[in-house]
């Protein structure tokens, strides 16, 4: 694997940062010390411009190269955030020193990934252009993609294309997937509450059940992708809260499902709503209940860009060759706000095979250090092929 040579010089290095950030894991916004950690090593990198606070405690490095007659920048964004979760696995030394909070996604190998590359490229400056390499807090549900558009950083960098890399758990190690379009879902949320009237368990015929009302809401919602949706198109309704009762011999007044929605097409996303909110209406109807309905659109939908994306597989394929690099991934019904910046500029979001490892969010997972140099040397790379130095 044509790995380049001082990145993997670098790589017990890079490999002591990812375990640091894994044993201090923080979360959202709260990225306070990871950031301050980023930041400090860019500045001894020697990046031109290091800039923190973006997007509240987001960081962007400007590196620009040996040559700037091209005018170019490419961003490369690399998230930081942990997730509310406990670490099972005790007996690494790089644990989480933070109780409850742990690196179960892998966001300490892709900020120590993009470090690497950034501690090469300050070194080298072999393109014509500059690069912004993009830190990110909050990716894990607090929308931070999008404090960071809306913070003006595409503009304020003069960023023209973005990129974006996700490891993951069961693809080969060191293989890279990709593919033009849709490739993760919009990820939506709901909360509806059934209010009917509450009545002992032996007179039901004195109250308005609301947990049979909301029992065949949740059946129902799943006739919206049997019976709704065009069976090539994707759709995901899941109901993972229900939420009602306090004793065994009363009907309660109310109970909450809550659930998410996934979709990969802005028309399958607005069907799903229409049509969700359809039938809870007429079943609360029918039942002689209300129903209170909450639901909010969250992350949109990841969509890279078809040019940029056959860009990335080429440098993918200098990096481990042909055979290890596939644009037919199948989409990801997981939710990304790596698209907020694909909304607003060019560009591509990839996956690296992590290996046979523990799937992400889960309490065994820990990032696979042996893909440590492949990642930085794909991002390196990229600045190199878009923007030679000639």
């Amino acid at each position: 694997m044509p790995v380049i040579n001082r990145i993997a010089e670098f790589h017990p290095e890079i490999t002591e940062w990812r375990r640091h950030l894994h044993a201090n894991p923080e979360l959202l916004f709260d990225t306070h010390k990871t950031s301050a950690f980023v930041a400090q090593k860019l500045r001894e990198f020697g990046c031109d411009e290091v800039v923190e606070g973006i997007g509240r405690t987001g960081v962007v490095g400007l590196i620009r190269g040996k040559a700037s007659g091209s005018g170019k920048v490419i961003g490369m964004r690399a998230d930081m955030d942990a997730l509310p979760i406990t670490e099972r696995r005790t007996d690494v030394p790089h644990k989480s020193t933070n109780p409850g909070v742990m690196h179960a996604c892998g966001h300490d190998g892709h900020t120590a990934m993009l470090l690497g590359a950034a501690k090469y490229m300050a070194e080298t400056r072999n393109f014509d252009g500059a690069v912004a390499v993009i830190f990110q807090p909050a990716e894990e549900g607090g929308g931070g993609g999008k404090e960071m558009v809306d913070d003006g950083m595409m503009e304020r960098f003069g960023i023209n294309e973005v990129y974006g890399m996700h490891n993951w758990p069961g693809f080969p190690e060191g293989s890279f997937w990709t593919r033009p379009g849709p490739v993760m879902a919009a990820a939506d949320q709901f909360d509806f509450r059934i209010v009917g009237k509450g009545a002992h368990a032996a007179k039901p015929h004195e109250g308005r059940d609301p947990i049979q009302c909301a029992v065949q809401m949740v059946s129902a919602f799943q006739t919206i992708v049997s019976r709704n949706l065009d069976p090539l198109e994707s759709l995901v309704i899941s109901v993972t809260k229900f939420i009602g009762g306090t004793a065994h011999n009363v009907i309660p007044g109310d109970v909450t499902i809550s659930g998410t929605v996934r979709t990969l097409t802005d028309e399958v996303r607005e069907l799903a709503e229409q049509r969700m909110r359809g039938v809870a209406l007429g079943i609360a109807a029918a039942h002689d209940c209300e129903v209170e309905i909450d639901y909010r659109r969250g992350y949109p939908v990841v969509v890279n860009h078809e040019a940029e994306t056959e860009f990335a597989a080429s440098v993918a394929r200098t990096v481990v060759g042909e055979d290890k690099v596939r644009t037919d991934a199948t989409p990801v019904m997981g939710g990304e706000d790596f698209a907020y910046m694909l909304e607003a500029r060019p560009g591509n979001f990839v996956f690296i095979g992590q290996g046979d490892t523990a799937g992400v969010h889960h309490p065994d997972y820990d990032f696979n250090d042996d893909i440590i140099p492949l990642g930085a040397t794909y991002w390196a790379k990229l600045a190199e092929t878009a923007m030679p130095a000639g």
